[in-house]
């Protein structure tokens, strides 16, 4: 990963806190997120099968 992606990735985590801090129902969002982010990990390879987010 290189500088400007590095920075892309950061500014995205950024703007997926702020949409939890905005959403008029935070669980939503943050089940929303979650279900994002099992997704681009699983593209990746990485299993998600005993990930829960506590």
């Amino acid at each position: 990963m290189n500088e400007n992606e590095l920075k892309d990735h950061v500014i995205k985590e950024f703007v997926n806190l702020q949409r939890i801090k905005a959403a008029e129902d935070q669980d939503a969002e943050i089940a929303y997120q979650e279900n994002v982010l099992k997704a681009r990990m699983q593209v990746l390879g990485i299993s998600t099968e005993n990930l829960e987010l506590k």
